[in-house]
């Protein structure tokens, strides 16, 4: 059996530790990973600087990380996508409430993860490239696609244009970068928001039309731009840019209804040296006050809100019709772009806390990623 080793993270809110780790046994419908490449995400860093007030379930030392792309060196009794060998990205979900399982986590350099959430890689695209896909395109596809959000039509090669809008608030983000592919694969058109220097990158990936996040767009284009079509997707944290998705939404008509992706209150200062744990409970108030405000806000104006959870496509279709039914052919055709690009700063698993760190600080249309080339190190 191979050695593994991972970046445990031992109890709430400490560092991440290198230290020996079993290696996963999968269970029928799952994939043995050796990972050589891992992302991080605004989630791992949120765990370890909120801790129990963010994901209050986990059980300690456990592992972290949600993003990989490798290769397969094991499969599950029940599994017939993949084999030993083959070149995967995938979504693990170790995390959750319902799994709470550090083999799942993929700060290591082996991971179990289902079938129904990974998708082959093209000998192409580097796993550089390929890691900082899944949970973006998982959360992406939630809010677009699931019938308890916005319930688009899914993404297909040959999808029927449907002469309605998509508003993505926040599209060089590494969920915006995503949903306006999706949205776009999907039929829809797509209208989103960004600094001024991201306006081409935006526009590279199928945006029709790019309004600064920080002025206020014209009310009357915003409106007639969404006025067919569902709502916003904002992939940004402040209470104004939630207000600003509201205030276009309930200008439009149709449904109206805002998926939104991040919380109204940044969690970034948490992790500041000494002085994150004195604030931990005035941001925590603020989360909370700042969330109540902006769902009655909602409720006032007649627009409905709901948080996205990204991983919940993992119990539903929409899981198959994205990693199984569209992600695959996608990529390999290269009718989908690996985005946003990957910054590399680091190569071994004792990168990781920096990586976090770099990510809580900010990046712009980037997504962190540690290179993990040699998985007995």
């Amino acid at each position: 059996m191979p050695t593994n080793r991972a970046a445990w993270i031992k109890r709430k809110y400490a560092q991440l530790e290198v230290e020996p780790a079993p290696y996963p046994v999968p269970t029928a419908d799952q994939i043995v990973v050796r990972n050589r490449a891992v992302a991080v995400n605004p989630l791992e860093w949120v765990i370890q600087v909120a801790g129990p007030a963010a994901y209050g379930w986990l059980t300690y030392p456990t592992i972290l990380g949600s993003d990989l792309a490798g290769e397969v060196v094991e499969v599950g009794d029940a599994v017939t996508r993949f084999r030993v060998g083959d070149r995967v990205l995938g979504h693990a979900v170790g995390t959750d409430r319902d799994s709470n399982r550090g083999e799942e986590g993929t700060f290591q350099h082996y991971t179990a993860v289902s079938e129904r959430m990974a998708a082959p890689v093209p000998d192409a695209l580097s796993y550089e490239s390929a890691a900082v896909l899944p949970l973006a395109v998982s959360t992406a596809s939630c809010a677009l696609f699931q019938q308890d959000q916005l319930a688009l039509q899914l993404p297909s090669v040959d999808a029927k244009r449907t002469g309605q809008t998509v508003l993505v608030w926040g599209g060089s983000t590494s969920v915006g970068s995503n949903a306006i592919q999706l949205a776009r694969a999907a039929g829809y058109d797509v209208v989103t928001t960004a600094s001024p220097h991201n306006f081409d990158y935006v526009r590279s990936l199928g945006a029709t039309e790019v309004f600064d996040y920080t002025a206020r767009p014209p009310s009357a284009t915003s409106a007639r731009l969404c006025a067919a079509g569902p709502s916003p997707v904002p992939s940004r944290s402040a209470p104004a840019k939630a207000q600003a998705c509201i205030d276009v939404v309930r200008a439009c008509t149709g449904r109206k209804f805002v998926s939104v992706a991040s919380t109204p209150v940044s969690l970034a200062s948490l992790g500041d040296d000494g002085a994150g744990r004195l604030r931990r409970p005035a941001v925590l108030l603020r989360l909370v006050a700042g969330t109540t405000a902006m769902f009655v806000r909602g409720r006032v104006r007649g627009v409905g809100l709901k948080f996205i959870f990204g991983t919940t496509l993992k119990n539903n279709d929409i899981s198959i019709a994205i990693y199984q039914d569209f992600l695959p052919a996608a990529l390999a055709e290269g009718r989908y772009t690996v985005a946003p690009p990957p910054q590399v700063v680091g190569h071994s698993l004792e990168d990781l806390q920096h990586a976090l760190d770099v990510q809580r600080v900010g990046v712009s249309a980037r997504k962190v990623v540690v290179s993990l080339p040699d998985a007995s190190a």
